[in-house]
């Protein structure tokens, strides 16, 4: 029983130094050919996959989330009085007062009064666009 336990040992070192002697083979392959290469095209070889991933990454996930951060800044920039926006949280208000980063929203009636409530300017998800069939309407 020693002996199997052995030579199942030895059988599986001699597999590994095959391994072993074959990926070396591969390996002085490779430096062969990259040693017949010249140095400019073994630099790109070696840079161009980088430069490829950096040129993805950035027209797939950089970019365009710059050109969504432009608009929503554009749109936080450009609120006025009046306008009938949507938060964050689902809320849906008529704005009656702006200060530097707070807004004044009008939300409801209560009481026969408007209801007003403040929010951050950066909580505004919207502005929504009010029809002309809406325009007759009192939209608090």
């Amino acid at each position: 029983m020693i002996e199997n336990w052995l030579f199942g040992i030895t059988s599986a070192l001699a597999e590994d130094a095959g391994t072993a002697a074959a990926a070396a083979a591969t390996t002085a392959e490779n430096a062969e050919q990259v040693a017949e290469m010249s140095p400019v095209a073994a630099l790109l070889q070696m840079v161009l996959p980088l430069v490829l991933m950096g040129a993805v990454f950035y027209f797939m996930l950089i970019r365009p989330q710059r050109k969504k951060d432009k608009k929503v800044k554009e749109m936080l920039n450009n609120l006025k009085h009046g306008d009938r926006i949507t938060t964050i949280g689902g809320i849906y208000g008529t704005i009656v007062g702006i200060k530097d980063d707070t807004v004044t929203l009008a939300v409801g009636q209560k009481g026969g009064q408007p209801y007003e409530m403040t929010v951050a300017r950066w909580a505004i998800r919207q502005v929504e666009e009010v029809t002309v069939e809406n325009d007759s309407e009192v939209l608090n």
